[in-house]
């Protein structure tokens, strides 16, 4: 795949990100930097790939029609459901946008496409369901009793050394899984990294005797910054950039050097993701707006100052991962 496909590609994934006409100024301008923040193998930056569609200088009509290939026109597709799935299922909106992007691209009845949007999907629904990604027991917990800035003061649990010590290992177990997945040459498997960081969060606040919802575990997350569409579109577009998609799974891990980018930001994200929510839920989720944030930077400076040691482990995660053990890392 050439820069003048890469870039189409690119295109039709800002296009999906947009589709649902929701998102915030906040949301546009994470996607924005999201996108330009890639850069290509040859070093060129892909400054402007966000106005050209914004601005439309480029429609989904001409994406689309610079990508002659098939296999890229499915690549676009799978991608581009990807990025819609991102932050749970379709609305009616983006369902319209997909329909049309599939006629666009000859795929109304391709195999490859369905099933990629299938498992795309399966992600999203068995991630966001509140049954599945909280509990029945957490369904009913107020959001504004824990969103970060409105929490109530309250006495945590306290947890014994052995408590503590097994949270902290959840912690980087989960940080490695998702610098593993990476390392995958499948588009879709990046995806399921925010799930799993949603997942993480929820359990270390289950530790300390909090049950959370959905509503807020985003929320917390977006108060960070670690925005759920606009990070799936940093991490696909770098596996696209970076020409790790499509490969078979032990060239990828072969080729760690030029995956080690996408992987130090998926592991040090979840790992400082993981011990703010530590010390959030430990202090009674009394921490500032602009606490957090600080202290999140403070946190994903030092993970990637320590990410070089858990390479190795991260590499031998991914060589055991499969398509089918992804998807029920999701679910359980």
């Amino acid at each position: 795949m050439n820069a003048n496909q890469q870039r189409a590609v690119l295109n039709i994934m800002i296009h999906a990100a947009l589709a649902d006409g929701r998102k915030s100024e906040d949301e546009r301008t994470a996607i924005r930097d999201a996108a330009e923040s890639l850069v290509t193998e040859g070093g060129a930056t892909l400054a402007g790939v966000y106005q050209d569609v914004l601005l439309k200088r480029v429609t989904l009509e001409s994406a689309a029609a610079a990508l002659p290939e098939l296999e890229h026109r499915q690549l676009a597709y799978e991608m581009a459901v990807c990025v819609i799935d991102a932050d749970g299922v379709q609305s009616e909106g983006e369902q319209a946008f997909l329909a049309s992007l599939r006629q666009r691209l000859g795929l109304e009845g391709d195999e490859t496409a369905k099933a990629a949007a299938s498992r795309a999907d399966a992600i999203a629904a068995a991630a966001y369901a509140p049954e599945a990604v909280l509990g029945a027991s957490a369904a009913t917990a107020s959001v504004a009793a824990s969103v970060p800035g409105a929490a109530t003061p309250r006495a945590a649990t306290a947890l014994n050394s052995t408590a503590d010590a097994a949270l902290d290992k959840r912690i980087l177990n989960y940080a490695i899984l998702n610098g593993a997945l990476e390392l995958l040459p499948q588009s879709w498997a990046s995806m399921a990294i925010i799930p799993l960081q949603v997942r993480m969060v929820y359990r270390i606040g289950q530790s300390y005797g909090v049950n959370l919802d959905q509503g807020h575990i985003k929320e917390f997350l977006a108060t960070l910054g670690v925005g759920l569409t606009s990070q799936y579109v940093e991490q696909i577009g770098r596996k696209l950039v970076g020409g790790l998609l499509g490969k078979a799974a032990g060239g990828m891990i072969g080729g760690l050097g030029r995956a080690a980018t996408g992987m130090a930001f998926s592991f040090a994200t979840t790992y400082a993701l993981g011990h703010l929510a530590k010390r959030y839920y430990a202090g009674g989720r009394v921490m500032s707006t602009a606490l957090l944030r600080s202290t999140y930077q403070d946190l994903l400076a030092s993970a990637k100052g320590t990410q070089q040691q858990y390479i190795p482990a991260i590499r031998e995660r991914a060589s055991t991962l499969s398509p089918t053990e992804v998807m029920r890392l999701v679910k359980e």
